[in-house]
């Protein structure tokens, strides 16, 4: 639990699991500002590349989020400023990794930063999703960069045969290639109490609407909830699961 000034709490919860795949390559953590309380940054990372190149390219997005976040300075800094610099020296760290890795290495990246003015910044690159929910309502989420997306934003398919297309999961867009990654930013610009914000990789957005997650998050708290949709994950995967991860963070009223 992470104790904000008075009046709110915010109630955090992560869940990770190898899915069906012989090795985890998703990250994720939440991590409370060792000096202020009610600031808290989420990361995650879905690592790409060879058995061992995408577990270090998800390791080395946390290793960077750690070693920021500790000098951040709430109040005094730009959160803003500090996600724009966490994607851009995660994937120079990456892009070194890939001299000792089997295959070149590269990571999606979703996190955000809520401060305790309940200001949330929030940053991803790939097709890790970034969610905000009001009570069970979807208020926002991320657009991937991904080829579907892209084919959804010219109008040449919808949301439902992207789900199910043969190339759903190219990315035109991640840390550690040869181009600089997207820096896709966004503001919630105050969190109210019954609100849920959502990191997760597309192992577990991929079996579920808005909708589903909105009503879960919503009844639950979040480790139950976390607990409930990697289980609905898995069963949903039927065997062919990928890895999958998840970061909540749900604003509540003090008991």
């Amino acid at each position: 639990m992470i104790r904000p000034p008075p009046g709110y709490r915010l109630n955090a919860a992560t869940g990770l699991h190898r899915g069906d795949r012989q090795y985890q390559q998703d990250q994720v953590e939440i991590i409370a500002h060792p000096r202020v309380p009610g600031c808290a940054l989420a990361v995650l990372a879905d690592g790409m590349g060879g058995k061992s190149g995408g577990r270090k390219a998800s390791d080395q997005v946390i290793l960077t989020a750690k070693q920021l976040f500790e000098r951040f300075v709430p109040g005094e800094e730009d959160p803003a400023e500090l996600l724009r610099q966490l994607v851009g020296e995660a994937h120079l760290m990456i892009k070194l990794t890939a001299i000792t890795s089997e295959e070149e290495p590269h990571s999606t990246l979703a996190a955000f930063l809520v401060g305790p003015d309940r200001r949330c910044h929030l940053v991803h690159a790939g097709d890790s999703r970034l969610y905000h929910f009001r009570q069970a309502e979807m208020i926002s989420r991320t657009l991937d960069h991904s080829f579907v997306q892209r084919l959804i934003d010219e109008g040449q398919i919808n949301e439902q045969e992207a789900a199910t297309h043969p190339q759903s999961n190219l990315l035109t867009g991640c840390l550690g290639t040869l181009q600089d990654p997207p820096i896709s930013e966004h503001l919630i610009s105050r969190l109210e109490v019954g609100d849920t914000v959502m990191a997760c990789s597309d192992g577990l957005w991929h079996y579920f609407t808005p909708k589903e997650l909105g009503e879960v998050l919503h009844a639950l708290p979040p480790r139950d909830a976390v607990e409930m949709l990697i289980n609905k994950a898995r069963s949903r995967a039927r065997g062919g699961g990928d890895n999958l991860s998840m970061a909540v963070v749900k604003v509540e009223t003090l008991a």
